[in-house]
C-alpha cells in the first residue's frame, strides 16, 4: 500500500512540477524570489522535451509501482499521461520542439507581464 500511494504522489509531483514550469512565471506576482526556482525548472522542462530525455521521476515511479506488481511504463511521464490527452498519436521530436517552444513563450508572456506590472506599480 506505502509504494502504490507513494508512486501515486510521485504522479502528483511529477504533474504538479509541469504546471509549475509552463505557468510558474505568474508566481512572481506572489513572490520575486520564485525566479530562483523557475528558470530552472523552466530550462530543465524544455531540455527534458527537446532532447527527448526521461525525467528521474519516471524511472522512481516504476521502481515504486513494480515493488507492487503494478503495470511501469518505459516511456516519459508526459508520453504516458498527458499525450495520450492531448494527442492521439506518438511523440514526435517536432511535437517535442513545439512544446518546448510553447514553455518558453507562454514564460516569456508571464515575466513580461510581471515586468510590466512592476513598472507600472510604482
Amino acid at each position: 500500500m506505502f509504494y502504490k500511494l507513494a508512486a501515486d504522489a510521485v504522479v502528483v509531483i511529477h504533474f504538479l512540477f509541469i504546471i509549475f514550469a509552463v505557468a510558474g512565471g505568474l508566481l512572481l506576482f506572489w513572490r520575486r524570489w520564485i525566479v530562483w526556482f523557475h528558470v530552472p525548472a523552466v530550462i530543465w522542462a524544455v531540455m527534458i522535451g527537446w532532447k527527448g530525455w526521461i525525467c528521474p521521476l519516471t524511472p522512481l515511479e516504476n521502481h515504486l509501482r513494480r515493488q507492487v506488481q503494478l503495470s511501469t511504463y518505459q516511456e516519459s511521464f508526459i508520453e504516458h499521461y498527458l499525450l495520450p490527452v492531448i494527442y492521439p498519436a506518438g511523440l514526435t521530436p517536432e511535437i517535442r520542439y513545439v512544446l518546448g517552444v510553447l514553455v518558453i513563450v507562454a514564460n516569456l508572456l508571464s515575466y513580461g507581464m510581471v515586468l510590466y506590472s512592476f513598472k507600472h506599480r510604482r
